[in-house]
């Protein structure tokens, strides 16, 4: 080091040889008239001479060391300070030879004022700070605005200023003058230092000067906060220079931007930031205060502030992390606002609660929550008051403003030393000083790491070695105490590891030695004994939430350590031992997230074993090597115990998700397993059969339908036990308007379980397929399933029931569960659809002012829940409990009010409608035809059959629709009845070969025999849940009670009777018995009078001409011939059956419609029933229009492949045009989303589930074949209908605005009606895809094989093309990312500023296996949409918009008949 620098005492004057009163008198004699002649800029010097000005100056050199007392060092300050600007505006008062040779008369001066920084005693008064202000702030202009210094100049300045900090820094400073003077010294000495490096770069022997002298300086806090402040300025600027304007920029205070020069060449860049990276040298020195608090001169008082140590070394560690941040791509808008440490006065700022991921949404309280808020993800910046509690379903989150500022944070201005607000931050020491505080961005999201940043192993060569010594100080140190001093600095060392190892490219290799020290730091870090440290634990799970998804080498080794670190902080309700440096909202959050990542590895790895040692010990146990299995118990314990802790509303409905994902993977786990086991035992000899009872909704399994295969397809209209017509289901299938749901009551024997289908994705990814579930017992997923449904359902009515977000959540997770394949007691499932009720009740029954928009959309959810489960379970509603309690919710939903068992009983259209809104009333609605469509015999929502298939016709015309008779019932249903009964070798209509539930003939119809004795009917339903053909055919006896040896009572048609067939006997008809006259009479028998007794004349008249024809009568009778004719006396016989029925008026009037009542129109209202016109123009295109409204809820979603480094839309789009472009396991998760649909062609039987035939139609393509030209994915089940679209650039439909491709698609039926007799497409792709393009709202759904470009997916490009308008729509991206485990890494994007936007159960950030990928993403992509409809004001309930249309028919085509009429129509042929 420069002894001459170091010294401190600079040039020594000649007055120092004489007493000190005679340099004092001196001094005070020589300034006075030179100040007074530099107030007179006119005046000109005093001094002429180069001996003269010599002179003088050594006066004001001995003047600078003078006491403070008087005004003489005043004035030697400012004369040196005027004189100083000789180098910027020489002036006439100026002495000529300073004019003529500025730089060397300012060398000198440089040196002389270095006696104004000795030492001394008033160091601490405002007089002698205010005079170094003075001096620095000179020497800050000279350097800035001269032009003509010397490169000498330069090195005497930065000598000067090396010096000066020297005296002040090298020993701890006490006071507070002190420690704001220290900072003002090193922000003039860096800005000073960087105008050199632009202007004079400083030679190699000054540099290592100043890094020596610096390394002296490191235990004084201004030295380390200025260093930060000028590589954070520096690091900015290198940023654009080494990647680019397009690369995140740094941003920086203005202030701290302008620090470096704007004129600096941009080779000398990097050179200045690498040598002031390394100015203070080793930074971990200041973790050993015997080496950062020692200097070569003053040992023992440097010493003194070794307390301080820890948190400077807190600082140092900060501003790296500030770096390393910036070098990621993750950086954050630097805020002024700063926070105070506890127990200390140092402020600072950490980033660790912006390194949490984003789920892209703001969440706060619902308004009529009765808790205490819980904040979300919007987090408060420090400094600022906490967030208010808002909606999430209808307030955004806004950030919170900030007050306060940063010190120094602006250029160095004269500031009044007295104010509070320049008063330097005072230190102490404390064991626990590290405080989590960052400031996130205003949208609340932290941006990802950007695609363009450097490797890791970079990163590590710039500042592994410091980072690494850094997490492990003190690490091994037996002295607690010691530890927890340093806890702050270490911490933000091991987050700064976490984030860079988590950052690591998708294809970049890391060096061994690297990961292994690594993995020494996490485990050293994440212990959970008595002896770890807290702060370093929060600080690695803060940062560690993405660890286990970048496909780190080794890292699943971790997951013991880790499963036992997160357990530590879920289980702990209070968390005591954080709560002062962290948010226990954010910690946990983080554990959530990495407990997320966590959830597949136990089935995904199975049997590999584990081998981790730390001191053979974790949490106190000893550490065996064993398989990951083992291990799941203690995972699905750790899920629920968070669940049942958990107060916050983001972290519930994440942990809500896992739970969905958890028992989704262990359902499809252990049916594989079983499976496998069943296999293998066929193949031995000793099969065993499956187990029963199995209750579900199908996740994927029984057919793509949802229903189950045992459902049979025969039922009755309400006729058992009476004589009338029975209604048999006839003509099965499914809407043709609206495609097929799959083979509705498919058999099970071909099932899809999650990912398994065509391509044999039925075992685990990456590992054969199990034989068993060692370790975890045959029965988790089952006891699982209970275990979360009683939960969730206990919770719901509970804790939840005022958090709108979470009861969302939890309502759209027990549909899931619903799906889920589990063998359980139906008990469970009807507790759950009672718990589901309860809700309803509990939520219409608040108090009217709690009602708004927000409770009602959670009572829809309601609603759709029970949908749900009444469709996957319609077992429960054969119990007449059940069935009971889901009509009394209908009634509540429709009525407003639920009867009682102890009310009277009151008929619906007596009862007043009060419901609590149009949209409950509509979902209570939806609720009831649901129960219609699954309860007994209605398994299916819809035919495929119409008119057109009934009589034979090729398209629904006039001529078709005039043979049917059309009649609205309820003003809500249209009837259309063929009175046309089929002939005796046609029993009904044949079912298709390939249609599912195939029944025989007694259940399609009677016997042969009996047809063309029985009337039939053949009747088509048009109603809000959609279209259905039945036949039905006129019976005399119920069907199930007849056997194949009973007689019809239909009497026999005997034959002519012969007349010598017996004996023919004379018998004597008489009146009265023989013995009549030999009764005694009695009084009674007097009581009616003799005939003779009471004759008139008139009446005996009468009496005579009566006897005179039977006689008569008589007489002829007893003839044998009467004129010549024979009469031959047959038996009375019934008259044959007729063969002439109005079937239509049978079965209308079996129904009790044909009554005066249903006929009239009591007060306007529409009657009962009543008939259409089908002769009037437009019926047939009305209908039509009617049957393609559809019958439950259809969405959509686009998936797109996307390789490695694609930037482009045309890229993309061409990958799966060839099956070579993409890998086999992408085309595996396109057969799990649904199965191949013909667009334009769903005929009936719709799409067979066979799995061949996705590799059929698959081809050669790479999933374009599915772009919606010929082919579209499908999946539907009884409540949704999803279509699934894969872009291609073949299809040049796909570019064309909706109302092109209708044009065009129109044409291209018009071609084909004419070349093809077959019945033309009902249903054109422009439809199939019109969800997609003409809505605001999208779906994306995108592969990519490198998850850093996310970031570069060029939606907007993709999205013009598919958009004829410019206003950006509401688009929602599911980004599934292959991991090298064969799991998969979800990254969802929604829109932050939608009322639902957390949606489940893919959250970002979850990892799935290969098994429930295809389940996960169609459950994501059905909330999704469901969530959208809700939050919308103009979306209809599809059965609301059937009803508005059925309306309208009545309205427009109502017959006009009076009631005569009406009725003889019916006995009328159509």
């Amino acid at each position: 080091m420069d002894q001459s620098v170091c010294s401190g005492r600079g040039h020594v004057s000649v007055l120092s040889c004489f007493p000190p009163s005679v340099g004092r008198d001196v001094a005070v004699a020589v300034v006075k008239p030179l100040r007074a002649s530099m107030r007179n800029p006119d005046t000109r010097s005093l001094l002429h001479t180069d001996s003269q000005v010599k002179w003088t100056m050594e006066v004001l050199c001995y003047g600078l060391t003078l006491p403070l007392d008087g005004d003489t060092v005043q004035l030697c300050v400012d004369i040196y300070t005027d004189w100083l600007t000789a180098l910027v505006s020489p002036r006439d008062s100026f002495p000529p030879p300073i004019s003529r040779e500025p730089n060397l008369y300012t060398q000198k001066i440089l040196r002389h004022l270095g006696g104004l920084f000795l030492s001394r005693s008033e160091q601490a008064s405002p007089v002698y700070l205010s005079l170094c202000q003075q001096v620095l702030l000179a020497v800050q202009s000279l350097a800035r605005e001269s032009a003509v210094m010397s490169g000498d100049t330069w090195e005497t300045l930065l000598h000067f200023l090396l010096r000066i900090n020297h005296n002040m820094l090298a020993t701890p400073t006490t006071t507070d003058v002190s420690e704001q003077l220290s900072h003002l010294s090193m922000a003039v000495l860096f800005e000073v230092w960087l105008l050199s490096c632009s202007r004079c770069f400083p030679s190699h022997s000054l540099w290592q000067t100043a890094r020596q002298m610096l390394s002296s300086w490191r235990h004084q806090p201004a030295v380390v906060e200025q260093w930060s402040r000028v590589m954070a300025a520096l690091t900015s600027r290198l940023l654009v220079l080494s990647f680019g304007p397009s690369f995140p920029h740094l941003k920086v205070p203005d202030a701290d931007a302008a620090l470096i020069p704007a004129d600096m060449d941009d080779q000398r860049v990097p050179q200045t930031w690498f040598r002031f990276l390394h100015l203070l040298s080793n930074l971990v020195d200041l973790s050993r205060p015997v080496v950062a608090g020692s200097t070569p001169f003053h040992p023992e008082e440097a010493m003194q502030g070794s307390g301080r140590l820890p948190n400077i070394f807190f600082r140092a560690m900060k501003g790296v992390g500030t770096m390393v941040d910036a070098f990621l791509g993750v950086t954050v808008v630097k805020d002024p606002t700063e926070q105070q440490l506890p127990n200390t006065g140092v402020t600072t700022k950490i980033h660790f609660r912006d390194r949490l991921p984003s789920l892209g949404v703001a969440v706060a309280r619902s308004p009529f929550k009765d808790r205490l808020p819980s904040y979300g993800i919007s987090r408060p910046r420090s400094g600022s008051a906490p967030p208010i509690p808002v909606n999430i379903l209808s307030v955004h989150s806004t950030p919170p403003s900030t007050t306060s500022s940063t010190l120094h944070n602006t250029r160095l201005k004269p500031v009044n030393v007295s104010k509070a607000t320049s008063k330097p931050p005072t230190t102490s020491s404390s064991p626990h000083h590290w405080k989590s505080s960052s400031h996130p961005p205003p949208s609340s999201s932290r941006p990802p790491p950007s695609p363009l940043r450097c490797n890791v192993d970079s990163l590590l060569h710039l500042f592994g070695g410091w980072l690494f010594d850094a997490a492990l100080i003190h690490s091994a140190s037996d002295v607690t105490v010691m530890s927890e001093r340093w806890a702050a600095g270490r911490a933000e060392a091991c987050g700064m590891l976490c984030r860079i190892f988590s950052c690591k490219k998708t294809a970049e290799d890391i060096l061994s030695v690297y990961l292994s020290r690594f993995y020494l730091v996490l485990l050293r870090g994440v212990q959970v004994s008595e002896e770890a440290c807290p702060p370093v634990l929060a600080s690695i799970l803060l940062n560690s939430t993405c660890l286990f998804c970048c496909d780190l080498r080794g890292v699943n080794l971790l997951f013991p350590c880790f499963l036992f670190a997160v357990e530590s902080v879920l289980l702990d309700r209070e968390l005591l031992r954080f709560k002062s440096f962290v948010r226990p909202v954010d910690l946990r959050r983080a554990s959530i997230l990495v407990l997320l990542s966590l959830l597949p590895l136990p089935l995904q790895l199975g049997s590999v074993q584990s081998e981790v040692l730390l001191d053979g010990k974790f949490s106190g146990d000893d550490v065996t090597a064993d398989n990951f299995l083992s291990l799941k118990p203690r995972l699905r314990s750790v899920l629920i115990g968070a669940l049942q802790t958990e107060t916050d509303t983001t972290n519930t409905q994440i942990l809500l998700a896992a739970m969905l994902n958890l028992v989704q993977d262990s359902a499809l786990f252990e049916a594989a397993g079983q499976t496998q086991q069943q296999t293998e035992s066929w193949q031995d000899g000793a099969s065993r059969p499956r187990s029963t009872g199995t209750t579900r909704g199908t996740s994927d399994t029984s057919g793509p339908s949802g229903t189950s295969g045992t459902r049979g397809l025969s039922g009755h209209i309400g006729t058992s036990g009476t004589r009338g017509l029975s209604g048999t289901r006839g003509l099965s299938g499914h809407s043709g308007t609206r495609g097929p749901s799959g083979p509705s009551g498919t058999s099970g024997t071909s099932e899809i379980r999650g990912m398994s289908g065509p391509r044999g994705m039925s075992g685990p990814s990456g590992t054969s397929g199990p034989r068993g579930t060692s370790g975890t017992g045959i029965q988790s997923a089952e006891i699982l399933w209970v275990q979360l449904v009683r939960l969730l359902t206990q919770r719901l009515m509970a804790q939840w029931r005022n958090d709108s977000a979470v009861c969302l959540s939890a309502l759209e997770v027990l549909a899931g569960l619903a799906k889920v394949e589990v063998s359980v007691e139906e008990s469970e499932s009807r507790r759950a659809l009672s718990s589901v009720c309860s809700y309803i009740v509990f939520l219409c029954s608040r108090p009217p002012p709690l009602h708004s928009r927000e409770l009602h959309s959670i009572i829809v959810a309601a609603f759709y829940c029970l949908n749900v489960w009444l469709t996957q379970h319609p077992a429960m509603l054969h119990h007449q409990e059940c069935l009971l309690e889901v009509l009394e919710i209908v009634e509540l939903g429709i009525s407003g009010s639920k009867s009682g068992k102890e009310q009277e009983v009151r008929c619906k259209e007596e009862k007043e409608l009060n419901p609590s809104s149009l949209r409950v009333k509509e979902a209570a609605e939806a609720t009831l035809n649901c129960v219609m469509q699954v309860s007994g015999a209605f398994p299916l929502l819809g035919d495929q059959l119409d008119e057109d298939a009934l009589i034979g016709c090729s398209t629904l015309s006039d001529a078709s629709v005039k043979k049917f008779r059309y009649f609205v019932v309820g003003s809500s249903v249209i009837l259309a009845m063929l009175e046309r009964p089929p002939g005796p070798g046609e029993p009904g209509k044949p079912r298709e070969p390939g249609e599912v539930g195939e029944a025989g003939p007694r259940e399609l119809g009677p016997e042969p025999g009996e047809v063309a004795k029985c009337p039939s009917l053949t009747a088509l339903i048009r109603g809000a849940s959609g279209r259905h053909s039945w036949t039905l055919q006129l019976q005399l006896q119920p069907r199930d009670g007849r056997t194949a040896t009973q007689q019809t009572l239909i009497p026999e048609q005997r034959g002519v009777a012969q007349e010598d067939s017996r004996i023919r006997c004379g018998v004597k008809h008489q009146l009265f018995p023989d013995n009549m006259d030999r009764v005694s009479l009695v009084k009674a028998d007097l009581s009616i009078p003799l005939l003779d007794d009471i004759v008139t004349d008139k009446v005996h008249q009468q009496l005579q001409r009566l006897q005179a024809a039977l006689k008569t009568q008589q007489l002829v009778e007893a003839q044998p011939q009467v004129s010549r004719r024979s009469v031959v006396m047959t038996i009375c016989r019934p008259p044959p059956p007729i063969n002439s029925f109005q079937t239509a008026r049978l079965f209308l009037s079996h129904l009790g419609l044909l009554t005066p009542e249903t006929l009239k129109s009591p007060g306007g209202v529409p009657p009962q029933l009543l008939s259409l016109d089908s002769s009037l123009p437009g019926f047939s295109d009305d209908l039509k229009r009617l049957d393609e409204l559809p019958s439950r809820n259809c969405d959509s979603a686009s998936v797109f492949y996307m390789r490695a480094g694609q930037r482009t839309a045309a890229e993309i789009l061409r990958n799966v045009e060839s099956s070579c472009s993409v890998p086999s396991y992408f085309l595996d998760f396109l057969s799990s989303l649904g199965w191949p649909v013909e667009v334009g062609r769903r005929q009936r039987g719709g799409v067979s589930t066979n799995s061949s035939e996705f590799p059929a139609v698959l081809g050669d393509s790479g999933g374009g074949v599915f772009d919606g030209e010929r082919f579209v994915l499908m999946y539907a089940d009884a409540l949704t209908e999803i279509t699934f679209i894969v872009p291609s650039s073949s299809y040049s439909d796909w570019s064309k605005s909706p109302e092109e491709a209708e044009r065009l698609t129109s044409q291209q039926s018009n071609t084909e009606l004419s070349q093809d007799s077959a019945p033309p497409p009902t249903r054109s792709p422009v439809e199939d895809m019109k969800s997609f393009r003409g809505s605001e709202s999208k779906l994306l759904i995108v592969w990519v094989e490198r998850f850093e470009d996310i970031e570069s997916f060029p939606q907007t490009e993709l999205l013009s093309e598919t958009q004829s308008h410019t206003s950006v729509p509401n688009v929602q991206l599911i980004f599934i990312h292959p991991l090298k485990t064969g799991l998969y890494r979800i990254c969802f994007r929604g829109n932050a500023t939608s009322k639902f936007s957390l949606v489940v159960p893919l959250v970002n950030g979850s990892v799935v296996s290969k098994r429930s990928l295809g389940f996960l993403v169609r459950e994501t992509v059905i909330n999704c949409c469901h969530r959208r409809r809700l939050e919308s004001d103009s979306t209809l309930p599809s059965h609301v918009r059937r009803k508005q249309m059925i309306n309208d028919i009545i309205l427009r085509y109502r017959s006009r008949h009076s009631e005569p009429a009406f009725y003889t129509a019916l006995f009328q042929d159509p």
